[in-house]
């Protein structure tokens, strides 16, 4: 039952991240500093770690983006 709540949220966040990027992210300026962009890498964590740890990964990235921050490639662990 957990299994199938866990995997219910990571498609539910996978579906908002696909919604950003074909509607919101077309009208606001390339900001992000990494390889790859923010929300690619917050699905590919979601998709490879789960709702919770891929989450928590993402929140992370979002955290580190800003322009003081680092920038580059950064794959997801």
């Amino acid at each position: 039952m957990l299994r199938k709540i866990n995997r219910f949220f990571e498609y539910l966040f996978l579906a908002l991240i696909k919604i950003y990027k074909v509607i919101l992210s077309p009208f606001l300026p390339k900001a992000c500093r990494f390889m790859p962009s923010c929300s690619e890498y917050a699905a590919e964590a979601i998709k490879k770690h789960g709702f919770l740890k891929g989450g928590f990964l993402a929140i992370k990235r979002l955290c580190r983006c800003h322009p003081w921050g680092g920038s580059g490639y950064d794959a997801v662990p």
